[in-house]
């Protein structure tokens, strides 16, 4: 039979129909089919318009750099771009963050992706939120503020070096430090750890003054593109450097007077990107009160302060439009099971004394070197058991599954975390390995938190490309995107849109609908209000059809998202 003849052609086109047919079942079983099936004619236009952008600027600007062989010699010319470092580098759709920084932020998505509503953040860690030189300023005007070191920092080569085995301390201190007295820490003979005033060191800085000390130190504290492309760098590696940071930033997050200044500038921050509500985790035994002596057990302390800081953030014009934040509060897996039940004792004082600014609670900290869930089984089961006794509400939201293990102990935290009920898990990179708990995420409406580009720099995955979360967004999943340590992981901002543009840029079966369903699932999953579990699914289950606050905000996000779209269709009308 010829190809070309009628019989073979009813053939193929039944076959292309099996096609169609094939990919839209498989479609409808997406986590985003319900709110693609919703979109208005403007909506849908919108999304047309930006999936031209997108294929346009794959071809300009991320294919520029593809290079193909010269016909007589077989060999390749050099690339038509270099990095910032003077290196060859091509530009390829889905290359890693820290060098597609350098160009995203002159695109067009990029543009759209701001402007875009994000609805909330709801994973988060406080002391890593705002750009890390903003915040060495507010540290070296700050009285008070003093530096000290494991060594004497007069090499240029050691400084250079920034190893995490060189301490580098800060302290508010109210000894008397003298301002002359002694050698500095740059100076040969720097008597070691001898604390020095912050402001003096920083201005006497060998490398640029105070701007050169501020910009040294957020190297110190932050993955650098150098690091973040290093990739004998495992992920233990990189978990060190961010442990460092951690241990060196929050004396300095954490001193009362840089403390209100930092959280208003993250809510700041937030809100201007698109953020309307926000759940973050960050406790700590470091919170000293301005003028304090001795570091003490602060923690009620530390929510008061948050407290008061929020109500004049929401109270003032600033902070109109905003819904509000509230604490998940956390502890260290690391700790033993006597310091763990004393931190929740301690968080159950804080929801009797701020009912609603704790909506949970979580442990943190590299779940590969952390105890796992299932050895602190005891503790947790009895934490619920008291809150009943009590008759308070503090469900939880664990982070599970940030591995890139397959069976072992830290990947199976995921079981212990759905039989502990969470809801919803941090991160869950590990997930899609585990056909029957998808289906069990599914069944008890369970989210997942994603951090794209923290699990690309923390090397759970090699870029955005290779993240597994669009096979759990096709298997139905429910999901929304997070930052979880922007300031250290590169982004240097408090907000979502470098992780919304990786993952609009990298997913080719994402768009804007698809991103647009991972922004309302933030705003559906939020804990605004206590709930008891029966309450938090049926809210969760009617969606913006309920009466609840919840059904309120989503459909306050899907006005905020109806007027974006109208705006890209009329500023984008020529593409």
């Amino acid at each position: 039979m010829d190809h070309n003849s009628p019989e073979n052609k009813d053939a193929v086109q039944a076959f292309f129909g099996n096609r169609s047919n094939l990919i839209s079942r498989e479609k409808q079983q997406r986590s985003d089919f319900e709110f693609r099936q919703s979109l208005s004619p403007t909506a849908q236009r919108a999304c047309t318009i930006v999936s031209k952008i997108r294929q346009q600027e794959h071809t300009i600007i991320w294919s520029s750099n593809q290079r193909k062989p010269h016909l007589n010699t077989g060999t390749f010319p050099p690339p038509a771009s270099s990095s910032q470092e003077g290196e060859d580098e091509e530009l390829f759709p889905g290359m890693i963050f820290n060098s597609a920084k350098n160009h995203m932020e002159s695109t067009q998505l990029w543009r759209i992706v701001q402007r875009m509503p994000k609805g909330a953040l709801l994973h988060c860690h406080l002391g890593a939120m705002i750009d890390l030189e903003w915040l060495f300023e507010q540290a070296v005007e700050t009285n008070g503020m003093v530096i000290y070191a494991s060594e004497a920092l007069s090499d240029e080569r050691v400084r250079e070096r920034i190893d995490v085995n060189i301490r580098i301390e800060f302290s508010a201190s109210c000894d008397d430090v003298e301002a002359g007295s002694g050698k500095g820490i740059w100076d040969a003979g720097y008597e070691t750890m001898k604390k020095v005033l912050l402001k003096n060191a920083a201005q006497t800085f060998p490398s640029g003054g105070k701007v050169g000390f501020c910009k040294w130190m957020k190297e110190r504290c932050s993955i650098t593109q150098t690091e973040a492309v290093s990739n004998h760098l495992g992920v233990d590696a990189i978990w060190r450097k961010l442990q460092s940071a951690f241990m060196t930033i929050t004396p300095v997050v954490y001193y009362e007077p840089i403390t209100r200044k930092f959280l208003r500038k993250f809510l700041e921050t937030a809100f201007a990107d698109g953020i309307r509500w926000i759940e973050m985790r960050g406790m700590t035994r470091s919170f000293r009160l301005e003028g304090e002596a001795e570091l003490k057990e602060n923690r009620l302390e530390l929510v008061r302060v948050f407290r008061e800081v929020i109500d004049e953030f929401m109270g003032s014009e600033d902070g109109k439009g905003f819904w509000g934040i509230r604490l998940i509060w956390d502890t260290l897996r690391s700790f033993d099971d006597e310091a763990i039940i004393a931190d929740m004792k301690l968080c159950m004082q804080a929801k009797k004394l701020y009912p609603t600014l704790i909506s949970g609670y979580d442990l943190v900290g590299p779940e590969d070197h952390g105890r796992t869930l299932h050895s602190l089984t005891s503790v947790l089961v009895w934490f619920q058991s008291e809150l009943r006794r009590q008759n308070l509400t503090i469900p939880f939201f664990l982070h599970a599954g940030e591995c890139v293990g397959d069976g072992d102990s830290t990947d199976q935290n995921l079981y212990d975390a759905i039989l502990l009920k969470t809801r919803r898990i941090g991160h869950a990179f590990s997930l899609y390995k585990h056909p029957l708990i998808i289906d069990m995420v599914k069944e008890k409406k369970i989210m997942v938190e994603c951090c794209p580009i923290s699990n690309e720099v923390l090397r759970y995955t090699a870029s955005i490309k290779m993240h597994p979360l669009p096979a759990l967004l096709a298997r139905g999943v429910k999901a929304a995107i997070a930052n979880d340590d922007p300031s250290m992981m590169g982004q240097g901002t408090a907000g979502l849109a470098h992780d919304f543009w990786q993952a609009l840029q990298g997913w080719e079966n994402l768009g804007l609908a698809g991103l647009g369903s991972l922004a309302q699932n933030s705003v559906r999953w939020s804990a605004y209000e206590d709930q008891t579990d029966d309450e938090w699914m049926d809210d969760i289950s009617q969606g913006a059809e309920g009466t609840s606050i919840r059904a309120q905000r989503i459909r306050e996000w899907d006005a905020e998202w109806e007027g974006f779209c109208k705006w890209i269709v009329e500023g984008f009308k020529d593409v």
